[in-house]
């Protein structure tokens, strides 16, 4: 049945799920024209929904939470499943819509498909606008010198400070004009988002609120708090010292203008506030690197790891998988992962080094583990952020740079609180061999009731034996 009404805009949300500072909402809003709110599920291979079935958990309530927010400025938010050029269609056929807004998507998928829907739209005399927002620079203007894309952070880092200063955030509409009769919405609940028998995502709302609302609250609560101290104390898993807004970031629930500007006349140390803004940055070199070298995550960017001996996946992977590699540092990392669709970056890093040089399997398993079981999975920071860890990327770690779990546990959490928090089966053992618990003397054991291979793993490797083969493989890769 055909819906007439004055011509509505279409204003289409992707991984922007914010009334706050959205470019395309705002500019609706300001033509008090009705707005047609639209989230696409797309189809899995357009490969712009959630990563991974972790963060479908958290779309569903994102979507739940920014359906609330537009049904209290006046319009409904409409849910439709399909390639997004067919229902678009559909929708311009049923209200007589004449223009389509949104804001810009940065992956190779999803850019493939705004250029096709716009210039399809065009053709047709429909107004097709796009705008800026999601990130603090655009990949195709910031460029070095010699024109071409940047490679190393620093030098990206230096070009971002002197684009100046993000944008001022947009506030959020204070009302949105409704079409007269809405057309038909998907139920939410029907798109099956959420985990069932069993619902494996039940602990993740122990720590987490997904929503606009939520996200607000916990930048308020940051730069009210943890930033002070940020740059020493972010390394150290057992503090509560990050942000904890990269989920919100990842579906958009918050610009990254809106945090950048939340930084500014603050009484905490400068550092801290540049290192955190230097975070916000690494982010965007990320995207960076992802728009420029689209296969990221599918392809080392140096090309002389295409013939590194990577071991088969296995059985270590699964223990891996499942944090009983019987290194409390590794498997506290990876059991905080699966109970909370997150893990501390400090962590991600000591974990996925392990997998990649002690494990020797190819990063590309790990991260799409990660792309999987992350609330905060985002495909430029994932793909980025394990390359650099392998080596294989830009600016990256040098593989030679194999992280001791041991030593690292020691140092990131030297009384054993997240190890304690994560492993509670060494709940009991003494501090001196948290890390270690293979060297403890069986009198530590049994006085923690602690037996290994039984109650909690021997290590799965010999990290001195595992370091030697590693580099091994790397120094033959080099042809030294």
């Amino acid at each position: 049945m055909t819906i007439k009404s004055e011509p509505p805009i279409i204003v289409w949300f992707r991984k922007d799920l914010r009334a706050d500072d959205n470019a395309a909402l705002a500019a609706a809003a300001e033509t008090d024209r009705p707005v047609l709110a639209l989230y696409i599920r797309e189809p899995e291979k357009a490969g712009t929904g959630p990563l991974g079935a972790a963060q479908a958990w958290w779309l569903h309530h994102s979507l739940a939470s920014l359906g609330k927010t537009l049904k209290g400025l006046g319009t409904p938010l409409v849910l439709r499943s399909g390639d997004a050029d067919a229902v678009l269609d559909g929708l311009i056929a049923e209200t007589d819509a004449d223009a389509v807004y949104w804001n810009r998507r940065h992956d190779p998928a999803g850019i493939a498909i705004d250029t096709d829907i716009k210039a399809a739209l065009k053709a047709r005399a429909i107004e097709a606008r796009s705008f800026a927002g999601q990130l603090l620079h655009d990949p195709t203007r910031l460029m070095t010198g010699e024109k071409k894309p940047y490679r190393v952070y620093t030098p990206f880092w230096k070009a971002l400070e002197r684009e100046g200063e993000p944008h001022e955030p947009l506030d959020a509409p204070e009302k949105l004009k409704s079409l007269q009769k809405s057309p038909k919405s998907e139920a939410l609940d029907d798109w099956a988002l959420l985990p069932n028998k069993p619902d494996w995502a039940a602990t993740f709302q122990d720590i987490w609120t997904p929503g606009e609302a939520a996200a607000r609250e916990r930048l308020e609560s940051f730069v009210d708090g943890a930033i002070d101290g940020y740059k020493q104390d972010r390394d150290h898993p057992a503090i509560d010292a990050t942000s904890m807004l990269s989920p919100h970031l990842a579906l958009g629930e918050i610009s990254p203008a809106r945090i950048w500007h939340a930084t500014r006349g603050l009484e905490a140390p400068t550092e801290d506030v540049v290192h955190f803004r230097k975070e916000l940055a690494w982010r965007e070199f990320c995207y960076h690197l992802h728009f420029h070298f689209p296969q990221l995550a599918e392809k080392n960017w140096n090309n002389r790891f295409d013939a590194f001996p990577w071991e088969a996946a296995g059985k270590n992977f699964t223990l891996w998988t499942r944090g009983q590699t019987g290194y409390p540092i590794v498997d506290a990392g990876m059991r905080q992962l699966w109970k909370h669709g997150w893990m501390h970056n400090r962590v991600r890093m000591i974990t996925a080094s392990f997998l990649i040089k002690h494990l020797m399997i190819d990063w590309r398993r790990g991260e799409k583990w990660f792309h999987d079981t992350l609330v905060d999975a985002d495909a430029a920071s994932n793909a980025a952020n394990w390359q650099w860890v392998a080596g294989s990327g830009a600016d990256a770690s040098p593989f030679f740079r194999i992280f001791n779990p041991i030593l690292q546990g020691e140092k990131f959490d030297a009384d054993g609180t997240y190890v304690r928090t994560f492993v509670p089966e060494l709940e009991k053992l003494d501090s001196t061999w948290i890390h270690k618990p293979f060297d403890a003397p069986e009198s530590a054991l049994k006085a923690a009731g602690v037996e290994l291979g039984k109650t909690y793993p021997k290590p799965i490797v010999d990290h001195g034996k595992a370091r030697e083969r590693a580099l091994a493989a790397y120094k033959a890769l080099k042809g030294d």
